[in-house]
């Protein structure tokens, strides 16, 4: 096996898995890097390895290499830049006559409902946050972390919680974990080691959540979602999963009536676990205080960066009852020892310097002029549809004219571009027809939300 060449400092190229026996060694050699270079081990544009540092880690002569080379050269397979190097050709699948792969490409008009504006992260601020944490954090914050999640992160979010949606927390209630996914992974476990067998979910809810509940070893059921929010009435199991603040994906908010009834039924022995998923963008209402405020021994809070910054940051967190806090962290402590502490730290910060809060504050800005884009293009070019749920959160939910065939819909959709989301795609059992689309619109231009929803009129025409 080849090893990385490093001349004075200067790469030669990557490893490469190349055994050489026996002989007719130049054969061997082109026949194993033309395999490398059809199934894409080397890509397009990747440096080789220098003759001189491949003919030494191979044992063989640096002539041997080179027509080697030549030869790979000559097909099409490699491409050689003057005083540069040799690099994988661009256009290398035809140099046998074999078929180009087929790459899937992307929607240019994706409302997916849960996406944020992934071009306005603050890259400065994470930047400068990362240099002074940098500067300033110990030795020991490069050891394996707290399970639970960094100190300073726990403070931080303790503090914000409290300030902005009005949860009751300390820091040792707090677990940090990878995204809101891993946290109800973790909860999931934890609930099955207690006892639990079953949990009720709202339906239409997030798809992903549910298989992750199903896959922790729980029975997932359905619980009716209306105009009000989750039917509490009809609840059977002992744990609940809800969206009060902003119901995924129909975009109602639980009710005063409701909340009263669900802090009810929690306080008489039911555990209700609420998904914060997006409440920090609201428009047209005032603050809604957590639903956990109201019974923090009986409500866990679960909260997210994926909507107010990344989802790729994988940063999210749990607000537990005393109850669980073991049970999690142990859950958590086993799956990975903890999330990435410099990420944690740099959170932290900007927590603490209130550049977060700003950062939310240009957020809610944007987002909310492109959710009156949405309306309006939706009155201009649909104008039978009704939009609801707009009053927070990041999607809309457009109720089409007429019921129309969902699969007929959404591969029509890609023939233009678009890719749109039936509200059928959150059901349980989900029917053949779709009469409503969650359509997500942070992570689109207002230009592009006009031009999407033109698209999409001209699929509803003719289906």
């Amino acid at each position: 096996m080849t090893s990385l060449a490093t001349k004075e400092g200067t790469s030669y190229g990557p490893e490469l898995l190349v055994r050489l026996r026996g002989g007719r060694r130049r054969a061997q050699l082109e026949d194993r890097l033309r395999e490398l270079v059809r199934d894409g081990t080397l890509t397009a544009g990747s440096r080789m390895p220098s003759s001189r540092a491949l003919a030494g880690d191979l044992s063989v002569s640096r002539r041997l290499v080179v027509d080697a080379y030549a030869q790979l050269l000559a097909e099409g397979y490699l491409i050689a830049r003057q005083g540069a190097g040799t690099y994988v050709a661009q256009a290398t699948a035809a140099a046998d006559g074999a078929a180009p792969p087929q790459v899937s490409r992307a929607p240019q008009f994706d409302f997916f409902p849960g996406a944020p504006d992934l071009s306005s992260f603050p890259r400065s601020l994470w930047l400068r946050a990362m240099r002074d944490v940098l500067r300033v954090a110990p030795d020991g914050a490069l050891a394996y972390p707290d399970a639970r999640g960094a100190p300073e992160l726990r403070r931080a979010l303790s503090s914000y919680l409290r300030r902005v949606r009005g949860v009751v927390v300390e820091p040792d209630a707090i677990v940090v974990c990878s995204g809101a996914t891993q946290g109800l992974a973790l909860l999931g476990r934890a609930l099955v080691t207690q006892g639990v067998t079953a949990i009720d979910v709202e339906d239409p809810g997030l798809p992903p959540h549910r298989a992750v509940l199903a896959y922790a070893g729980l029975q997932v059921r359905g619980a009716t979602v209306d105009e009000q929010g989750v039917d509490v009435a009809a609840l059977r199991a002992p744990v609940v999963l809800t969206t009060p603040a902003h119901q995924c994906p129909t975009g109602v908010v639980l009710s005063p009536q409701r909340r009263g009834e669900l802090v009810r039924w929690a306080r008489e022995g039911g555990l209700v676990i609420e998904d914060d998923y997006d409440a920090e963008f609201r428009y047209d209402r005032a603050p809604l205080g957590a639903l956990q405020g109201l019974a923090p021994d009986r409500v866990v809070y679960m909260g997210t960066v994926s909507k107010t910054l990344a989802p790729g940051l994988r940063l999210g967190w749990l607000v537990l009852p005393a109850s669980l806090i073991d049970a999690v962290v142990q859950a958590k402590a086993l799956d990975d020892l903890g999330c990435p502490a410099l990420d944690q730290l740099v959170l932290a910060r900007l927590l603490e310097t209130s550049a977060y809060d700003r950062h939310l504050r240009r957020a809610r800005r944007r987002n909310r002029a492109r959710r009156d884009a949405l309306i309006a293009a939706v009155a201009r070019e649909l104008p039978r549809a009704r939009v609801s749920g707009i009053s927070a959160g990041l999607h809309a939910l457009v109720r089409l004219p007429r019921a129309v065939d969902l699969q007929g819909l959404v591969s029509a959709a890609e023939q233009r571009s678009l890719r749109v989301y039936p509200l059928e795609f959150h059901r349980i059992e989900p029917a053949g027809e779709a009469d409503a689309l969650v359509m997500g619109y942070a992570n689109l231009s207002e230009p592009a939300i006009d031009e999407g929803v033109r698209r999409l009129s001209e699929v509803l025409r003719e289906l």
